[in-house]
């Protein structure tokens, strides 16, 4: 019988394309056309009798994969590793799925709109003007200003090399050795705390991690300037949202742009209708090329699995390969 496939993301249940192309597979394929949100125990639930996963944001626990003995593969619709226990599928024997970097364009360009829109008074001015307030303040030219960027993986280096015709002066801070990035973009490696002290604009790309866990919070904030901006789309979990709000509210910071919380969807009006902060839906890798790009990065992993390279095959599936030809 072919493998029983789950797909939890609704964004990809709902892409004919991937659609389409899983149900090419040879597999049974299962779509979240529903839009539900699976967590915990309903996460578990239609887990339960799959042989694969597709997943993107949803928790992938120790204990949701004792409850889902069948499952053999968990193919990550996304980049982020966080929600998924690497540790805990290895201890187990199940598969996992991933191709870094594959939504890195979607996700720098949206930022560069975000630290032009947040620099030149975009989001702001529009807001008011739509009430009626004919306010005039141009801010001050993104390309005069200070970009520190906290994380040089994939997106914080394509981030760096769609910024070279602005001609922004570039910090960068990454534990891994990035020298050679750095001289080649003209990025200057600096300390965290260098980089938030003379930065206009401090992006952040880093993975939600016990070490990055909010990593900003209300003392490194105070090392920002009372006229600098903070971007995260990375994940809601590395900003103390609440000490994000205080600031924006005491002036502390001029503003900021978030696509990812600490909790999602947000619940708290109080944060999301600060008028000094510019708020999106966890929008900026779902470029229409980067969904499809992070679909078949997941299908191609379920293939490779159930149908794989006769090199990578066992030497018996080999000798049987060879047999037939």
């Amino acid at each position: 019988m072919k493998p029983l496939i789950k797909v939890t993301s609704p964004s990809f249940s709902k892409n004919p394309v991937l659609a389409a192309e899983l149900a090419a597979l040879p597999v049974r394929p299962v779509l979240n056309t529903a839009g539900k949100r699976y967590r915990g125990k309903t996460l578990v639930e239609y887990l339960a009798n799959a042989d694969g996963a597709i997943v993107g944001l949803e928790k992938i626990t120790a204990d949701v994969l004792d409850r889902c003995p069948r499952l053999k593969i968990v193919a990550k619709y996304g980049v982020g590793l966080d929600n998924l226990d690497r540790d805990a599928c290895r201890d187990r024997g199940i598969a996992v799925g991933w191709t870094p970097g594959v939504n890195k364009r979607s996700v720098a360009e949206m930022v560069v709109g975000q630290m032009i829109g947040l620099s030149r008074n975009l989001f702001t001015h529009s807001r008011l003007l739509a009430s009626g307030d004919w306010h005039k303040d141009g801010d001050r030219q993104f390309s005069d200003m200070t970009v520190g960027i906290v994380g040089l993986g994939h997106i914080g280096r394509e981030l760096a090399r769609l910024l070279q015709p602005f001609g922004c002066r570039l910090l960068g801070n990454d534990i891994l050795d990035r020298a050679a990035f750095a001289r080649k973009h003209r990025v200057q490696l600096v300390a965290k705390e260098e980089l938030f002290f003379r930065s206009d604009i401090v992006t952040l790309h880093v993975p939600l991690t016990a070490a990055t866990a909010h990593l900003i919070n209300a003392r490194t904030l105070r090392l920002m300037q009372p006229e600098a901006f903070l971007v995260n789309t990375s994940r809601g979990g590395v900003v103390d949202q609440q000490a994000l709000k205080a600031a924006l509210r005491k002036g502390r910071l001029a503003g900021a742009a978030i696509d990812v919380y600490e909790e999602e969807p947000p619940t708290d009006r109080s944060l999301l209708g600060l008028p000094n902060l510019i708020c999106t839906p966890h929008i900026a890798g779902n470029a229409a090329e980067a969904v499809t790009a992070m679909g078949r990065s997941a299908l191609r992993h379920l293939e490779r699995f159930y149908n794989p390279p006769a090199e990578r095959a066992p030497a018996k599936r080999r000798a049987a390969l060879a047999a037939t030809h």
